[in-house]
């Protein structure tokens, strides 16, 4: 019988996302498994066509931006996990999403990834998302797909 140790959950703090952090605690409060919960922030733009952002303007936000993603995901897993909050260890990284769920992973040395099928973009005409998908077809261990 498979008993997962290490469990990393992908949020991008949608409601998809909610039901994978439930479920993620629920496999982990079974098995006595240590959870890492993880939020990726895709890179601001720093110019575009008609504007630019100052070097330490930028860093400014994103460090702004780093700080409130961090809170968000620690208030989403306190509301969603419950007591069991306390056992995950929380991280918020800059990256594309789905290098950056394979990466950690791998750091991590998990052994499940539970992740929601979809996320932010709600494009429900797809059976599942990108991010999804490439963690799937990239991920050395067993993946969940949480409906």
């Amino acid at each position: 019988m498979f008993k997962p140790s290490r469990i990393l959950i992908p949020t991008d703090m949608s409601h998809h996302a909610d039901k994978a952090i439930r479920q993620g605690f629920q496999i982990a409060n079974q098995f006595g498994a240590q959870v890492f919960v993880l939020h990726v922030v895709q890179g601001l733009q720093q110019c575009a066509a008609d504007y630019y952002v100052d070097d330490n303007l930028s860093q400014e936000l994103q460090k702004q931006i780093m700080v409130g993603a961090r809170e968000a995901v620690q208030k989403q897993v306190e509301k969603l996990a419950g007591k069991s909050a306390s056992k995950g260890t929380i991280d918020v990284k800059e990256g594309v999403p789905y290098d950056e769920i394979l990466n950690e992973a791998n750091e991590r040395k998990v052994d499940l990834i539970v992740i929601s099928h979809l996320g932010t973009s709600g494009l429900e005409k797809y059976m599942i998302g990108s991010v999804a998908r490439h963690v799937l077809t990239g991920a050395k261990c067993s993946v969940l797909l949480v409906r």
